[in-house]
């Protein structure tokens, strides 16, 4: 389950990506979101036969900094992926860092070597009235591929969530006992962002 951790942080990362560019849809002319006041939550789930046996993992990513404009609508955010914090309940102090040193460490985020996540929007689907489809290009672990974030906000705040598989970003799913409990590819990203 340690390895959920990783899927975790891919996923965070991604939420934040499309926070940001939902922003860039129909905010002012341009302007910086508000790591203070913004969240970004990826979670992790558990599958396999003795899958009540493991536990689902809830990770926070903070944000380092993001800006957007509105016309062209764009978006670039950042994350110090060494900031990154496992927030699993019902565990154990040393099990919940034990779960965060194998997220940040070499098998997972490598977050001394790949520093940064980074996000880049290259697209913005407006579906309604607050409703929006971002697309962008995320960047984990030296790896960038395309993402689609599912947006809903106005007046400078913005929900949303994103689903992405943790293989198309060269990350194993966790498996334990042989398979027995094993955390699934699919993760979810939940952010909430509020512009400053």
């Amino acid at each position: 389950m340690k390895f959920a951790m990783m899927t975790k942080l891919s996923l965070l990362a991604l939420v934040i990506s499309l926070s940001s560019v939902l922003w860039a849809a129909d905010a002012p002319a341009g302007g910086a979101i508000d790591p203070q006041k913004s969240s970004i939550t990826v979670r992790v789930f558990k599958a396999g036969v003795f899958s009540a046996f493991g536990h689902e993992h809830e990770i926070s990513a903070p944000m380092q900094q993001g800006s957007f404009t509105e016309n062209p609508g764009s978006v670039e955010l950042t994350v110090d992926a060494r900031r990154m914090r496992v927030m699993d309940k019902g565990i154990s102090e040393k099990d919940r860092a034990e779960i965060q040193q194998t997220m940040l460490g070499p098998k997972v985020l490598d977050s001394e070597k790949f520093p940064e996540i980074r996000f880049r929007s290259t697209g913005i689907e407006r579906l309604g009235e607050g409703r929006w489809i971002v697309l962008g290009e995320l960047t984990i672990h030296g790896e960038t591929h395309p993402v689609k974030v599912h947006v809903e906000g106005a007046n400078g705040r913005y929900r949303g969530t994103a689903e992405l598989k943790q293989k198309d970003f060269g990350i194993t799913p966790v498996t334990v006992g042989g398979g027995a409990v094993k955390v699934k590819n699919e993760l979810r990203i939940e952010f909430d962002i509020v512009s400053k």
